[in-house]
């Protein structure tokens, strides 16, 4: 088995608060039990509500702590390119399609969708062509990218839950890109998790629901 990575990613839209040092002490115990790495990320992509203010709290919160990490702070913001060149490959691959939907417009498909007691919300761009898609997104006409969620199940072993499953059809197409180029956290936690080899994502029970 490779050895223990594990991260602490708060975002710096908020002071550090007692849900985060509790998750922050576990991955730290948790490294320094397997003799693994313990990585402080940032997860500053939220531009409108991070400041160095609220980072620098953070940082001074785990250090009155004692919780040293041995790799960070990592700033999620830095790996924009590494975030879009990821939604490009998804975009190329089927995976993820441009919606050309504008809010107004996916809230009233989410509305008929409740209303009608079925399903979740599956973008308008979901069956265009990448050639099509392509082609409008040239001509200038406004998207967000969208994930393509599959039918069926998602498993996964949870070590203290153990098998966890979630029901796709429960699940909507949700956007990995903004209209301005910036990623969603689902992309970019992702993404980030891959480039800096994570072995567990040690969280609260509040994140189970976003896990699939």
């Amino acid at each position: 088995m490779n050895p223990v990575r594990v991260r602490f990613a708060p975002s710096p839209t908020g002071y550090l608060h007692i849900g985060g040092a509790r998750t922050a002490i576990f991955n730290w115990l948790y490294a320094r039990h397997h003799g693994g790495t313990f990585i402080l990320r940032i997860e500053d992509t939220d531009a409108a509500r991070s400041t160095p203010e609220l980072v620098q709290s953070i940082i001074d919160g785990m250090q009155w702590l004692g919780l040293d990490a041995d790799e960070g702070p990592t700033y999620q913001s830095e790996a924009l390119e590494r975030h879009q060149q990821d939604a490009e490959r998804l975009l190329a691959s089927g995976q993820a399609y441009r919606d050309f939907a504008d809010a107004e417009e996916v809230q009233k498909i989410r509305q008929q969708i409740q209303q009608a007691g079925r399903g979740a919300y599956r973008g308008l761009g979901r069956d265009l062509s990448l050639a099509n898609s392509q082609q409008r997104a040239d001509a200038g006409e406004s998207f967000a990218v969208r994930f393509k969620v599959p039918p069926g199940k998602i498993e996964w072993n949870d070590l203290v839950h153990r098998q966890t499953t979630f029901e796709t059809d429960t699940i909507e197409d949700f956007v990995i890109l903004r209209s301005n180029g910036t990623p969603t956290y689902n992309l970019s936690v992702v993404s980030d998790d891959i480039e800096m080899k994570m072995t567990h994502v040690v969280r609260g029970d509040d994140h189970i629901s976003n896990t699939p």
